[in-house]
């Protein structure tokens, strides 16, 4: 960097505020910390920081209420918004009142260092975003994940777009619940949300739920019928499992994409519509794309933005969180004390596979909520088919789905040389649990490893690896 910026720091957590000084230090940058954001707004009259990093929820103005006053003054400094609140609204609120970037704890330091740097090169080509109210809602999605943090942001950086999104992952994961809040926190939340499920409709009834049909188009079409696009006109429209729609319904909407109208079924006069578009699938639109069975064309429409909703076994850390949620919306429903699961049956249903992903974990806590005889939930109360399956066997945890999102997200935060960080970790790493398997013994670590002795022990020096020697294959190597 040609200078030294400036960062202020503000968090009523001191030791927040000291890993963030040293850390930031390190790399040349001056700081300057706050344990409140009212110290800060009298401060912003007369001083202006390159770049600010705060908390949101402390004693007094919150980061937000900070936010909206730097919004006021200094439209173009770029604030970087810290919750240990990880929930939608906390990221939603951060991007649409105009934050840089938000920074959910527990942070890593570098990842933090990294978006610091990233807001100084950037200052100069923000544009001051109109403070935006916040909308006062429960989190309608949950999720304290890695993955799912990433959808918070994409959520929250799209709160003011009209543009096209294209939802992708597997059924039961929550695509639809996304698209809703997709809506709710745009400009046309005031408008309809039209949901249509393209696998639920028969092919020959397809154009005219999307498009309605006049009197008398056909048999049995005795009154006119607007169709789905006519009512979300002004709003939003959300065609679930796109990849299902047959061939000649994929043409139709390619032409309303293009056009934005269209004929009713046996009309002659075009209905001019004012809709934006979310589509999800469980598929491979390209798959199908390079398979024929799906348009490109429509598909480069679609995939505009692309938001990925990770599946529940990628996303295990949120699963006790989640059942909490169900089994109280369980409770409510049904008017009876909601189920509380004992640790021990907790940590049995993070170690499922759940193919069916949220949806199935949503079901297994109504089933709970009737069919649990006490209060307190074991193991023993969870369904049978649960049960049959032997704990150990399922996955504990999908490490390539992990490195793929690492990875992804690596590269959205601007880093580069990746390689030259991952591949020794990852050799640390299994040198680490081979040496923790062979109680030390590094010739047979090695065996397990699939290299000589010679390279792991070099390898070992490599990495400046502290390993406890002393066994046989030390003296051997000499």
């Amino acid at each position: 960097m040609s200078r030294s910026e400036t960062v202020w720091i503000v968090d009523d957590d001191r030791s927040i505020r000291w890993v963030l000084e040293k850390a930031l230090q390190q790399e040349g940058m001056t700081t300057q910390s706050f344990d409140s954001a009212d110290g800060v707004m009298s401060r912003l009259a007369r001083q202006q920081p390159d770049v600010i990093i705060s908390d949101i929820r402390m004693p007094g103005a919150s980061g937000l209420d900070l936010l909206a006053r730097i919004r006021e003054l200094h439209p173009r400094l770029p604030v970087i918004i810290m919750t240990a609140h990880s929930d939608l609204d906390s990221a939603v609120a951060s991007y649409q009142g105009g934050a840089f970037e938000y920074l959910p704890k527990p942070f890593d330091v570098d990842e933090a260092v990294s978006l610091v740097k990233r807001a100084n090169q950037h200052a100069q080509e923000q544009q001051g975003l109109e403070v935006a109210p916040t909308l006062a809602r429960t989190p309608e999605i949950i999720g304290e994940a890695p993955a799912m943090q990433e959808v918070f942001r994409a959520i929250g950086r799209l709160s003011h777009s009209n543009i096209t999104v294209l939802i992708n992952g597997e059924s039961g994961t929550g695509k639809e619940l996304v698209a809703h809040a997709l809506h709710r926190h745009s400009p046309r939340a005031a408008s309809p949300f039209i949901a249509l499920n393209m696998a639920a409709i028969p092919k020959d009834l397809m154009e005219s739920e999307l498009f309605g049909h006049e009197k008398g188009a056909f048999t049995g079409a005795a009154n006119l019928r607007r169709g789905r696009f006519e009512q979300a006109d002004g709003g939003t429209l959300f065609l679930d499992e796109i990849g299902d729609m047959p061939a000649d319904t994929q043409t139709r909407l390619l032409r309303v994409l293009a056009d934005g109208e269209f004929y009713r079924v046996g009309g002659h006069t075009p209905v001019k519509v004012d809709v934006r578009i979310i589509a999800a699938t469980h598929q491979n639109l390209e798959t199908l794309v390079h398979a024929g069975k799906f348009r490109e064309d429509l598909f480069h429409r679609l995939n505009v933005i692309r938001i990925h909703i990770p599946r529940l076994s990628d996303r295990r850390e949120d699963i006790p969180t989640l059942a909490k949620h169900f089994l109280s919306r369980a409770a409510q429903e049904l008017a009876v004390e909601p189920k509380l699961l004992k640790n021990e049956t907790e940590e049995y249903l993070k170690n499922l596979p759940w193919p069916g992903n949220v949806r199935q974990l949503e079901n297994t806590c109504r089933w709970i909520t009737v069919m649990a005889s006490g209060r307190e939930v074991h193991i023993s109360d969870l369904p049978p088919e649960l049960l049959s399956l032997p704990q150990d066997s399922a996955p504990v945890t999908n490490w390539e789905q992990a490195l793929r999102q690492w990875a992804d997200q690596a590269l959205a935060r601007g880093q580069s040389s990746l390689l030259d960080s991952a591949v020794p970790s990852f050799e640390r790493i299994m040198i680490e649990t081979a040496l923790k398997h062979t109680a030390g013994r590094r010739r047979d670590a090695a065996v397990l490893l699939g290299w000589g002795r010679n390279t792991l022990t070099r390898k070992i020096k490599e990495l400046g690896m502290k390993v406890d020697g002393g066994d046989e294959d030390e003296s051997e190597e000499g």
